[in-house]
């Protein structure tokens, strides 16, 4: 009982010094040093350039696996994986920092089971990411010493996921995706006492803690195709994502520097691999889209997850509040059928995306605003290079907060095949 106190003292802490006296950082978002990290909710590249929009839209040409239900419409063999990389300036009113990251976005493959009506699917994905470094110097209460933090976090929960999609009747197809989550979550706070003049006093000492989660989750579709006339279709699309109590494991240790992700050194363990769970609410998301088939599609879509409910594993307070995303987004392609234009048949996306994030910190909501655009380039007759870009604003300078610019680039690839499903004629 005693451990579990110092550690909810030590994280509403480290909290409290984050966002109110936070100096600088060298990696990614600070605001996912909150909770379990940044929520990705804007799906693969061709959805990320459209504001987040896949929820009521998709075509056979991408995976799309913000709703399994619309997998049915590859109808071919796709293999689609990408590359992302972000560039963050942040600003907390007095000073700024450059910060950058990236690597591989996600992998994903779409196999029809029977054309048209039945399509599994399978892939890897991130869910959360947390990766970020700050550091922090503060004035010690009744004493003549400053404390100087180093605080960073590293890791996330991914996703290991199959899923099926299935043509109910004519216009209303249904889909189910099963994940297995999976990953660890790495912070460390190294504390250094300084005097006046500068010089250490005591020794250096560090919190380490990991949290390592293994679970499953799923994730529920439904689209319904509206026929306005040979050309032009409304779509509907829902989706509930249940993901519920993760079950997991926590180690985490106070000792000198060095020595914390040691079980065995000395030092003040506070868990030694205890078992427990984190419960992420559910989230629900509605879109509508119209169609000009072979030309463009506009759409509006929107999600909801209420953080109110989210309980961390060792049961610390924090300022979590509901998450809500509207995403409106614009695809067109000039002319599909131009064989002497490569870029009449290249389709072009836009899309507007806008966060209430679930972070609440100094009587202040901490949202995010961006612009969105991107484009699929024919490789082939089938393949496609497909390219994404959003500009964007996090939070606020006002009541001692950080305020984050960013780009954010994903390259990647769609790889599609119908080869595979031709019966053999000769040998």
């Amino acid at each position: 009982m005693l451990s579990k106190l110092k550690l909810q003292l030590l994280g509403v802490a480290s909290i409290l010094f984050i966002f109110s006296e936070a100096k600088a950082q060298s990696s990614a978002s600070t605001y996912s040093a909150l909770g379990i990290g940044e929520f990705n909710y804007s799906g693969l590249t061709q959805n990320q350039a459209m504001g987040g929009l896949g929820i009521s839209y998709g075509t056979g040409w991408n995976v799309n696996v913000v709703n399994p239900a619309l997998s049915t419409y590859n109808t071919i063999f796709n293999f689609q994986a990408a590359l992302n990389y972000k560039s963050i300036k942040a600003n907390n009113g007095s000073e700024t920092s450059d910060v950058d990251g990236g690597g591989l976005s996600y992998v994903a493959l779409s196999l029809p089971w029977k054309s048209g009506k039945v399509t599994m699917g399978l892939g890897l994905n991130q869910i959360t990411s947390v990766n970020y470094r700050l550091q922090i110097e503060s004035q010690v209460n009744n004493a003549e010493l400053r404390a100087n933090n180093f605080i960073q976090g590293d890791g996330g929960i991914s996703e290991a996921y199959l899923n099926m999609g299935v043509k109910v009747t004519k216009n209303l197809s249904l889909g189910l995706q099963g994940s297995y989550l999976f990953g660890s979550t790495i912070r460390n706070n190294v504390l250094t006492l300084l005097n006046d003049n500068n010089n250490q006093v005591g020794n250096t000492t560090q919190y380490y803690e990991r949290l390592t989660v293994s679970d499953i989750g799923f994730k529920a579709g439904a689209h319904y195709l509206v026929k306005l006339s040979e050309k032009n279709n409304l779509h509907l699309g829902a989706i509930y994502q249940n993901l519920g109590d993760v079950s997991g494991k926590a180690f985490a240790k106070l000792a000198a520097l060095g020595q914390a992700s040691d079980p065995d050194s000395d030092g003040d363990l506070i868990a030694n691999d205890e078992k427990g769970s984190i419960y992420i609410p559910n989230r629900i998301g509605f879109g509508v889209t119209f169609e000009k088939m072979n030309k463009f599609a506009l759409g509006i879509e929107g999600q909801y997850q209420d953080f109110n409910k989210f309980k961390s594993f060792f049961g610390e307070s924090l300022a979590l509040k509901e998450a809500i995303k509207f995403g409106l987004g614009f695809q067109i392609v000039p002319d599909y059928l131009a064989i002497d234009s490569y870029l009449k048949r290249t389709t072009y996306r836009f899309g507007l995306e806008y966060q209430q994030t679930p972070y609440y910190l100094n009587q202040t909501n901490i949202n995010d605003i961006g612009i969105n655009f991107g484009a699929s380039f024919p490789v082939n007759q089938l393949s496609l290079v497909n390219l994404a870009m959003k500009v964007g604003q996090r939070g606020t300078t006002d009541n001692g907060l950080i305020q984050e610019r960013y780009v954010n680039f994903t390259f990647g690839f769609s790889l599609n095949d119908n080869s595979w499903f031709y019966k053999r004629v000769f040998e």
